[in-house]
């Protein structure tokens, strides 16, 4: 009988154990990121620790995204808030700050990477209207920033896995470094003179920074219309000035003015090169901020007679390893 009783109230004990457990353990970070390739950083960082919510769908204009009823219960419910900064998610932020829970911690990684000193104005992003380039994470070196960002702000809201994030940044970083140290390479082998860069958005002047490349326009003005005849014009004019071979669009903004502008000056148009829409089906490796990167590259490397196959090799393990 005794032997019983002590039994019965061993398993009971283990059962009010278990349940105690349970009510006690710790939820997931709730993690709220507003483009695609913060929003790939973020889960590396987080993994399977986090809880992740990104706002803005691929495949639509960041600049002027507007946040659903959805996106605000997520806003609502968020420990961290992870946007890109610059003046990029205004609305998003003002929402963030008057929806949030108290005590969330709205993280803005750009404006904690590149000083004020540093920030690029230009043709579509004017200095008089006061809100720079915001486009940092096409610069790898910028983007090996954000991770380190994202890691601490995890790893301070959450210390039961800081090992976690600290682990999965580590080796994340090393892909960034391997990334980075690649596309200098390609760029390289670019004969110099074709080192130019004439894009529908203005998404590249960070990455030409980097990697010792051009911007020598931008064809989408700042109101995000469709450019004038007059600066149809001086694109014009400016491509045959300085004999690129190619000139780029982009996967979210499709453009009949490009295609006109290279009919004129006979030069290969390209609209596959992507700011914040991943490659690829969800859940496949090409679908991250790596295979964005390692895509964008092979495409400018090729149309400006560069070696593209030395970057497809020395970047070819980048996609393999386990993301």
């Amino acid at each position: 009988m005794t032997s019983y009783l002590r039994w019965t109230t061993d398993v009971v004990l283990c059962v009010l154990g278990v349940m105690v457990s349970a009510v006690f353990a710790a939820e997931p970070l709730r993690v709220v990121t507003t483009v695609s390739p913060i929003t790939n950083m973020a889960q590396q960082v987080g993994g399977s620790a986090i809880q992740l919510h990104g706002m803005v769908p691929e495949g639509v204009n960041s600049h002027t995204f507007q946040p659903t009823p959805r996106d605000v219960r997520y806003l609502a419910a968020a420990d961290v808030i992870i946007l890109n900064g610059l003046y990029l998610e205004i609305t998003t932020e003002k929402l963030a700050r008057r929806s949030g829970k108290e005590g969330v911690h709205i993280l803005k990684l750009g404006d904690q990477t590149l000083h004020k000193s540093g920030w690029v104005y230009n043709f579509s992003f004017p200095k008089d209207q006061g809100h720079p380039n915001p486009h940092l994470w096409l610069n790898v070196k910028h983007a090996m920033h954000y991770v380190t960002l994202i890691r601490d702000a995890l790893s301070r809201l959450d210390r039961a896995n800081q090992s976690v994030y600290h682990d999965n940044s580590e080796r994340y970083l090393r892909q960034l470094s391997q990334l980075d140290a690649c596309i200098a390479s390609a760029v390289d082998t670019i004969p110099p003179a074709h080192r130019k860069l004439l894009t529908y958005h203005d998404s590249w002047p960070y990455f030409a920074q980097r990697y010792g490349m051009k911007v020598i326009g931008a064809v989408q003005p700042a109101s995000f219309s469709e450019p004038s005849a007059r600066d149809v014009a001086r694109m014009i004019d400016q491509i045959r000035q300085a004999a690129v071979p190619a000139i780029f669009g982009s996967e979210v903004f499709a453009s009949k003015v490009l295609e006109k502008i290279a009919a004129e000056t006979h030069v290969q148009y390209i609209k596959s090169l992507r700011d914040d829409d991943l490659p690829g089906a969800p859940g496949a490796p090409e679908h991250s901020y790596l295979g964005m990167m390692r895509a964008n590259v092979h495409t400018m490397v090729s149309a400006l007679g560069g070696n593209s196959a030395a970057f497809e090799a020395c970047s070819a393990t980048l996609l393999a390893k386990k993301e």
